[in-house]
């Protein structure tokens, strides 16, 4: 599926990124609703489900025949009852909606020991991290599944960071990939508390990002012994949290 559109712009045609809503529902039930680049909609839908705690492993799922393919339909029942919480979640923010800090916190177990890996492949992975769309809309966000080795597995786009994550998520769902007990996990942007939570639910013991992360982010990483690397970028990488497993 094409993730752009061109636009006119000072006379000239432009490439952007597309973003739309998607609705995920449950059994025909509305669950929530994302704005996100389309395309790989059903492993957004299972990444985020499974990312909250609703599901623990893949579920039959499909687009649906109503508003074509801005609702997606995901077969029940959930691991648990999500109770009073909704979700809409913006392109920047995967969290938004959330009443309150214990709504948007869910349970994960410490990660595994996973790989130690040599600082100077951290430091190269943003390179090998393929993004296409990026390349020609420069508006959207990119996740990477990688290997102890540095080899690129999976790789998505979307103009929500969260949405890329998750993506990537549901396509080792439905591989039966979960967790990503040896894997390391790249993101292009900054690392904030929603992705260090998702790569922990997915059992990644390593998250590598090109930006900055947040006090929150460094926190959960520590709690969960997660490896959590910011500012990657020119051959050079920040280790917060879970340094033994990085080797000089």
């Amino acid at each position: 599926m094409r993730m752009y559109v061109e636009v006119e712009r000072d006379g000239e045609r432009d490439a952007v990124a597309i973003e739309e809503p998607l609705e995920i529902r449950v059994d025909g039930e509305p669950l929530s609703v994302t704005m996100r680049t389309p395309g790989h909609d059903e492993e957004l839908a299972l990444g985020f489900l499974f990312g909250e705690g609703l599901i623990a492993e893949a579920r039959p799922v499909g687009l649906s025949e109503d508003l074509a393919s801005n609702v997606i339909e995901v077969t029940g029942p959930l691991e648990r009852d999500p109770g009073r919480r909704r979700f809409y979640t913006t392109s920047s923010c995967g969290v938004c909606g959330k009443g309150a800090l214990e709504e948007v916190a869910v349970a994960s177990e410490p990660v595994g020991p996973g790989p130690r890996i040599e600082r100077a492949l951290l430091a190269s992975l943003p390179d090998r991290l393929v993004q296409p769309t990026f390349e020609r809309t420069g508006g959207v966000h990119a996740t990477g599944l990688f290997d102890a080795a540095g080899n690129l597995l999976v790789a998505r786009e979307d103009v929500g960071r969260h949405n890329a994550m998750d993506k990537v998520v549901g396509r080792a769902l439905l591989d039966r990939k979960v967790p990503l007990a040896d894997r390391i996990l790249c993101v292009s942007g900054r690392l904030s508390f929603e992705l260090v939570q998702k790569a922990a639910v997915a059992g990644a013991p390593v998250l590598v990002g090109v930006g900055a992360p947040s006090s929150l982010a460094i926190e959960l990483a520590a709690d969960r012994g997660l490896t959590l690397a910011g500012f990657t970028r020119a051959g050079r990488t920040n280790v917060y949290a879970g340094a033994e497993r990085v080797s000089d």
